[in-house]
């Protein structure tokens, strides 16, 4: 290991070694399906689709990872109303290794304080469009020097976040100083960058991001509750004006899992719905198990198929935001300066998806856009988003790799005779 969690840009301290660096051995993990490791899944495996090339947005964290799934976008630092501005220097990320060491990164990581209370570290953004910024010119020379190249798509004078920085709305919907006595410096403005959610709300398409623990953290202003494991990181919308800038659409769009199981028990599912655990129940080594975010799917799974109506029309996409440093060996698609990352898992419960059947489709988060776009007939949120990219087309000779990278499917390959118009009818 040369690199590890907790760097921050300090400086490589001298009895730097492999244990130091705060990596174990969680990051090699291995789940043997067929001596009885992650049951329930194996099951949902067996008796509905899985997608095997699916993959992780950003080669970055949590937080990149969800508002990619949101916005099939990066989204980058600004003065709160859309403009693009440059953050703080030590928030820029600066990933040339320092000097003698072989990979401990100038400016990296989520950020800290020292003892006198002063923001130190945190490089999370980067301006991926200027070849001078640490790093950014390898990774442009990479995409260049591909059979068909592929463009960065990083816009001039943009600072955009690569890893997981606080949305900039806490739950009250007020907006999070970035400086002064109750300031977090860790934080990205609130963003006007459009998202899915945009796109559905101008369609009059019902949506709803229910997260587990959200009651709790809207009453937790100062985050001091020990039982709030609330992921405010993981909500796409969390980030976003037009919904909690907005206390009307907030109320409409954000919910706590409680009012999830109320509305399947009474069949008043939105069309799209968002679920996402606490840290209790997301199967993070940091807090949780595998096994306890097992439990949380196979109950929304059971409610669902309890209601014979709503499961008749429903798809439920199972995945996780990243890989968490688990090793894995499939092909990663470029795409653009953010990513692709590496594959995560992608189970598909349906009604209409066959037993036991693995689909090779190259997708990633953003490909749960797609689906909804497709299965809606909207336009790609904006003309910069993925969502434009085309459907893959993959020879049989390798399977894995679109011919006509870079492109994302859509999902619909994965189901058998799905009613796309009688779903598309449901905006409640």
């Amino acid at each position: 290991m040369s690199i590890g969690t907790g760097s921050n840009g300090k400086a490589q301290s001298k009895t730097f070694s492999n244990m130091s660096t705060g990596e174990g051995s969680t990051s090699m993990a291995f789940y043997n399906t067929y001596k009885g490791d992650v049951p329930y899944f194996k099951y949902l495996a067996d008796n509905y689709t899985i997608n095997d090339n699916f993959h992780q947005s950003v080669m970055g964290g949590t937080g990149a990872n969800h508002i990619m799934f949101g916005y099939a976008d990066a989204i980058y630092h600004s003065d709160g109303a859309g403009h693009a501005e440059t953050p703080p220097s030590q928030e820029v990320e600066d990933v040339n290794p320092q000097p003698g060491t072989n990979n401990y990164y100038t400016e990296d990581g989520y950020g800290t304080f020292d003892a006198d209370g002063n923001a130190v570290g945190g490089g999370s953004y980067v301006n991926c469009n200027d070849p001078s910024e640490g790093g950014v010119a390898a990774i442009q020379n990479y995409l260049e020097s591909l059979k068909t190249s592929i463009k960065p798509n990083c816009e001039a004078g943009h600072y955009y976040l690569l890893n997981n920085y606080n949305p900039g709305y806490p739950g009250d919907g007020t907006v999070a100083p970035l400086t002064g006595p109750d300031g977090y410096p860790f934080t990205i403005p609130p963003t006007s960058v459009p998202h899915i959610g945009d796109s559905l709300m101008a369609a009059n398409i019902s949506f709803k991001y229910y997260g587990e623990g959200w009651d709790l953290y809207v009453a937790d202003s100062t985050g001091t509750n020990p039982w709030d494991q609330y992921c405010n990181i993981c909500n796409p919308f969390g980030y976003s004006t037009s919904i909690m800038g907005n206390p009307a659409n907030t109320e409409a769009h954000i919910a706590d899992t409680s009012e999830l199981y109320e509305d399947i028990d009474s069949g008043q599912l939105p069309s799209v719905s968002i679920v996402k655990p606490s840290g209790y129940n997301d199967g993070h080594p940091a807090s949780s198990k595998l096994d306890l975010f097992e439990g949380f799917v196979k109950k929304i799974v059971d409610a669902v198929q309890a209601n014979p109506t709503l499961w008749a029309t429903t798809a439920i996409f199972i995945t996780e935001d990243e890989g968490g440093g688990y090793y894995d060996s499939g092909y990663i698609q470029p795409v653009d300066f953010f990513g692709d990352g590496t594959r995560i898992p992608l189970i598909i419960v349906s009604p209409y998806t066959e037993g036991g059947y693995v689909t090779h489709d190259y997708g990633d988060h953003v490909s749960l856009i797609k689906f909804i776009e497709k299965n809606w007939g909207l336009k790609p949120i904006s003309a910069r988003s993925r969502d434009n990219l085309p459907n893959p087309v993959q020879a049989d000779a390798v399977p894995y790799a679109p011919t006509n990278s870079p492109a994302l499917t859509d999902l619909v390959d994965d189901f058998h005779g799905f009613p796309v118009s009688t779903v598309a009818k449901n905006k409640k």
